[in-house]
């Protein structure tokens, strides 16, 4: 059976639900040029050798068809789409919704500027390899601000600019002047940073100006920056810590800071003393959070966390050692390092870069090259006299987002042409909702006239984005031939679904009448079923033997064990978590077996280990684990330990009724060093050839390695049953559908073929 695939790597759908499209038309094929003709549809040579060039090895990928051995292929597939057209399925609302979904996710891929973002990630690669320390000072205006307000504001900066150059000192000035809230504590200064982490403008100023010298102001969203850089040095890379932490409250009293203080010492204490991370970060720390997980926080580099938190952080250089007792803004924390990398290459890099680049403050550097681009491109025709006669519907409600044209008046403005795109109009009605739509509070300060013309502009961008969506086909050939496959894909996916897949499932009879005409295909031949096990030397294959000789298989894997006080059998708040992480075990590995061993103390009563069995078999019964999962072992007072307090112990020890579990148990350090198979094989198979044919245990070598073969039984050839063919029952029944319905396709579809043009596609 011929196979269709639909693989694309489709991004997010961009929709501009404010601007109507329609489906672009596709051309016909002349006559002159046809090299196959069904019904009324014509197809050219061209498009048969793009068809060929694309599925030449679909039928076997081993060998590469002709032209002359696709041809017939090619016309079951023409033959195939004319028949769904026939039937209208090309004009079905769920196939047209189908196909827009698709158009609007292949669409992204030519509608972003793949240079732009490609320069725009490397930029920012390089500039990751930096960190910047840098102070500013805002002087603070709107983002749409009046022009006279924003000049106002430029003028002061230039003015502050040369208040410093005269000497003034920086830090002073930020604090006085500033409108950065967190100036009059840090005078201005941010510290560290790299790149992604302020705003595009922000962040290349601050890269390209010298050390020690100012910028020039710079705008943002929120006003004009002066920028002075303090230094630059190589990036640190990222760091992973755990921590343990005590909160300290801003508004906590002397007496809770000193508390504070001496518990964050007595857990330091125990560290240097040897006791165990893991145990005191679920003791002590007040990060409910991470000391669930042993302390463990997400990784991070410069920028992202407390300056102090981040130094200590940076200042360990041995994984697993940990730094005296830190205070931050949030409290006191012991840093332990778990991991630290350098920047990876940018090979690796690329795509999160690439997806960075578009989604942060740089997407206004995309989105403005873009609107240029298309521009440029179309035919544009602006009516400045028709949107002059929006201006009495521009109030200050557009600052607080409350604005509603609806109240001024009641014009038709749906008559009122704004502007042109390649003679299509666009109307102020739609643009008036497409405001209303998109409003939202802005900052005080902000101008209503701004805020509508930006907005009109950016109704214009969209709407010249959405005109170039709808002609993608007329620009872009690889688009117009990829959104063309899709067409095609998704009808023969819904004809063959119809007639060959969902009749192939669904008729038992038919499946049945099959296989009983057919039963000679689906035989078994002479088969064994036999454990092969491989391992890299004598000893260890020994053990596997001896690991295999009874179900379930040990493993060596155990739990954490429960230790109890004399006389206590009830599970405590802190063992029903360690209880919790057993279950885990259980529920992620589903042929896995638990041994609970249940022991006392002497002075203990003769039932108390029996009772803690109890206790910790309830709990996993009630967590859906069955019992048949559940070994008990009562030692009671009989192993006694070396330490007294294991003589009151829970112990726990895995099994598995899986083979496949003892592999990865000796893989564990080794990876690939053990493989254990089980199954049916035939005589014919690599390893068993070299075997005696026959039951029991043996050893034998194969191109210098050893293999342990226990052969438990051999099968003669026979018939599979109904129920062992049936997945290959199916199969050849759905190409027996496939060829009696494409027999009559051919019959109801004649065919015709320019031989002219078939010889020179030959030659």
């Amino acid at each position: 059976m011929f196979k269709y695939s639909l693989m694309f790597s489709l991004l997010p759908a961009v929709i501009f639900s404010s601007c109507k499209t329609s489906a672009p038309k596709t051309n016909p094929v002349s006559e002159a040029s046809a090299l196959i003709e069904i019904g009324s549809e014509k197809f050219s040579a061209t498009d048969f050798l793009d068809s060929y060039a694309k599925n030449k090895f679909s039928t076997d990928s081993t060998k590469e068809l002709t032209p002359e051995e696709y041809l017939p292929v090619y016309k079951d597939l023409k033959i195939k789409i004319l028949e769904a057209k026939t039937e209208g399925r090309d004009t079905t609302n769920d196939y047209k919704q189908e196909i827009s979904s698709y158009y609007d996710q292949l669409a992204k891929n030519f509608l972003v500027d793949k240079v732009l973002v490609e320069k725009l990630s490397t930029e920012a690669y390089a500039r990751l390899k930096q960190e910047v320390k840098a102070s500013h000072i805002l002087i603070a205006v709107p983002e749409d601000a009046s022009p006279a307000d924003t000049l106002d504001a430029y003028q002061a900066a230039i003015a502050m600019r040369g208040r410093l150059e005269e000497g003034s000192d920086f830090g002073d000035m930020a604090a006085k002047f500033s409108k950065d809230p967190s100036a009059s504590k840090n005078k201005g200064d941010l510290g560290y940073f790299t790149a992604f982490q302020t705003v595009y403008p922000f962040e290349t100023a601050a890269y390209t100006i010298p050390v020690g010298k100012l910028s020039q102001p710079v705008r943002s969203k929120t006003g004009y920056h002066i920028i002075k850089v303090q230094d630059r040095r190589p990036t640190r890379g990222i760091v992973r810590v755990a921590h343990i932490m005590i909160r300290v409250d801003a508004n906590a009293t002397e007496s809770q800071k000193a508390a504070a203080k001496n518990k964050i010492d007595e857990a330091y204490k125990k560290l240097q003393s040897g006791q165990e991370w893991d145990n005191l970060a679920e003791a002590y720390s007040d990060d409910k959070q991470s000391s669930k997980n042993h302390g463990l926080l997400p990784p991070f580099g410069t920028g992202q966390m407390d300056p102090r938190f981040e130094e200590a952080a940076y200042s360990l250089t041995k994984t697993n050692t940990f730094a005296a007792p830190v205070l931050s803004s949030y409290g006191w924390h012991i840093i332990k390092l778990v991991d630290k990398k350098n920047l990876e290459s940018y090979s690796v890099m690329a795509p999160s870069l690439r997806q960075k680049v578009v989604t942060d403050s740089r997407g206004k550097v995309i989105e403005q090259s873009t609107a240029k681009r298309l521009r440029e491109k179309y035919a544009i025709q602006e009516f400045a006299d028709q949107f002059a006669l929006l201006s009495p519907l521009v109030d200050s409600t557009l600052i607080s987002g409350k604005w509603d044209y609806m109240k001024a008046v009641s014009t038709d403005w749906a008559s009122n042409t704004l502007f042109n795109i390649e003679k299509r109009h666009y109307d102020a009605l739609t643009f008036l909702n497409y405001v209303k739509s998109q409003q939202k509070p802005s900052p005080k300060g902000s101008s209503p006239e701004v805020i509508f013309k930006r907005f009109y502009n950016d109704y214009l961008t969209n709407c010249l984005s959405e005109y170039e969506r709808e002609h993608l086909e007329e620009s872009y050939p690889e688009f117009k031939a990829q959104i063309s496959e899709i067409r095609e894909g998704v009808l023969l996916s819904q004809l063959l679904e119809e007639n060959v897949l969902a009749r192939s499932l669904t008729d038992s009879t038919g499946q049945r009448n099959y296989y009983e005409k057919n039963i000679s295909h689906f035989r078994f031949p002479e088969r064994a079923f036999a454990t092969i096990a491989t391992a890299p030397d004598t000893a260890t294959l020994n053990a596997i033997k001896r690991t295999l000789a009874k179900s379930p298989y040990p493993l060596e894997r155990k739990a954490n064990e429960l230790i109890f006080k004399e006389g206590i059998s009830e599970i405590s708040k802190e063992q029903t978590e360690k209880l919790f992480d057993v279950y885990v075990i259980l529920q992620k590995n589903p042929d896995y077996v638990v041994e609970i061993a249940g022991y006392r103390s002497a002075s203990e009563s003769e039932s108390t280990s029996a009772d803690r069995i109890k206790n910790v078999v309830k709990y996993l019964n009630s967590k859906n684990i069955s019992i048949v999962r559940i070994l008990e072992k009562d030692y009671g007072s009989f192993r006694q330990s070396v330490e007294p307090e294991r003589d009151r112990r829970i112990s726990f020890q895995f099994y598995s009724t899986s083979k496949k579990d003892v592999e990865k148990a000796y893989n564990s350090e080794t990876p690939d060093a053990v493989i254990i198979q089980e199954g049916y094989f035939p005589k014919d198979n690599a390893l068993l050839s070299q075997a005696k044919w026959e039951t029991g245990e043996q050893t034998i070598t194969v191109n210098g390695i050893s293999y342990w073969v226990q052969i438990q039984k051999i099968e003669p050839a026979r018939p599979k049953t109904f129920s062992e063919a049936r997945g290959g029952v199916i199969n050849e029944y759905q190409k027996m559908l496939e060829k009696q319905w494409m027999e009559k396709l051919q019959q109801k579809f004649p065919v015709k073929v320019n031989e002219q043009e078939l010889e020179k596609i030959k030659r």
